[in-house]
């Protein structure tokens, strides 16, 4: 396939974010016009203690599922239930939104057995072949239907 004349494909550094944000506001107007409207809403929950950032969950609804961005918890703070607890009321978060289901993705395999004991499935993952940097690297993937019953 020839390119038409007078473009030019270039990697550009992005330092403030400014050509990253317009490409997803063109990318949003594109899908107004193609896709039913989404419902997309950010999800934040913290936890504090003493005015510190102890714990935090990071994520958004949309077309009837959570994404779970980022689930984080200080080092000193891990195996209390703080993980579990945000998960949990994510969880009821996004049935109150209507959700159906949530999803997320990990590298490490400690969270995906944490993931894994919260009712969540693999459903795929991408893993670096013998030879390919970093080796070992896995990002796995996985998903949980949610119930009226649940959480």
């Amino acid at each position: 396939m020839e390119a038409p004349t007078g473009i030019a494909i270039t990697a550009e550094d992005d330092a403030d974010g400014a050509i990253a944000h317009e490409l997803d506001h063109r990318l949003v107007e594109a899908l107004r016009q193609n896709v039913s409207p989404n419902d997309a809403q950010q999800l934040i929950l913290v936890v504090r203690r003493g005015g510190d950032l102890i714990a935090g969950l990071v994520g958004t609804t949309s077309y009837g599922w959570l994404l779970v961005k980022m689930l984080w918890v200080a080092k000193r703070e891990r195996g209390h239930g703080l993980g579990t607890r945000l998960m949990a009321q994510a969880e009821a978060v996004a049935r109150s939104r209507g959700c159906h289901g949530a999803w997320l993705d990990t590298s490490s395999v400690r969270a995906e057995r944490f993931y894994v004991r919260l009712g969540y499935a693999p459903f795929g993952a991408l893993q670096n072949e013998a030879g390919e940097h970093p080796q070992r690297h896995r990002r796995a993937f996985l998903a949980k239907r949610l119930t009226a019953g649940e959480g």
